[in-house]
């Protein structure tokens, strides 16, 4: 049976990819530290503690006898294409799914975040996986693609201060209006967090709203090995 060490940086998350994961036959061991996210807004803060904190963790989680590591946080997910490299196991990011996605379907994509710390660095992940070369050879995100990132205002603090419901509730209501704000356009919810509202709204308007989890378990299969129960 395969062993996935799990990093988060909310308990929330565990209860989601615990759900997914269920019918196959996997050990999964949690690692949850939310220590950056309360540093984030302190004048010291940069990316380089981020490089530094991410990079010992997976160091520990492989030395854990993880037989891989899922990085279920969009902050932590920011430097994985520096850090991975340096650990004996493969490491994925929880968005690796999507972005796999958006370079096999071309097109107008919102992605909507709740955490504005991770933004800039999503989107660099984002922007870097579309990337094509042209003629001379130079990277350049396809002309085929489009994306822009939106925030939903107000949502963040509620999860990290235990208000789950109210959390669901607000991404929701926010993922609804940004669908109907961009008819046309493919609306992703860039957070694991925002997956169970990305859910709800596809339930309840019939809108459908990408999320990383919806894809995890085929990814997870194909990369991995994952065999179901």
């Amino acid at each position: 049976m395969i062993t996935i060490g799990c990093f988060h940086a909310h308990y929330s998350n565990i209860a989601l990819i615990e759900e997914t994961l269920a019918p196959y036959e996997v050990e999964l061991v949690h690692y949850v530290d939310p220590g950056l996210d309360r540093l984030k807004h302190d004048a010291d803060f940069s990316e380089v503690v981020i490089h530094e904190k991410v990079a010992q963790t997976l160091q520990w989680i492989a030395k854990c006898h993880a037989d891989a590591i899922l990085v279920t946080c969009t902050l932590f997910a920011t430097v994985l294409e520096q850090e991975a490299t340096q650990v004996p196991v493969p490491v994925i990011g929880i968005d690796d799914p999507l972005l796999q996605e958006m370079r096999r379907v071309p097109g107008d994509y919102i992605i909507a975040f709740t955490n504005p710390a991770t933004i800039e660095g999503t989107m660099a992940r984002v922007n870097q996986a579309l990337q094509q070369e042209d003629e001379n050879g130079q990277l350049h995100v396809a002309k085929t693609s489009q994306t822009d990132a939106v925030c939903i205002p107000g949502t963040f603090e509620l999860i990290m201060r235990g208000d789950q419901q109210g959390y669901l509730e607000a991404v929701r209501e926010g993922l609804q209006q940004i669908a109907e704000q961009y008819p046309g356009k493919t609306v992703v919810a860039a957070q694991l967090s925002m997956a169970p509202a990305a859910a709800q709204v596809a339930i309840d308007r019939g809108i459908p709203i990408h999320s990383p989890l919806a894809l995890l378990a085929a990814y997870l299969e194909k990369n991995l090995g994952l065999a179901r129960q």
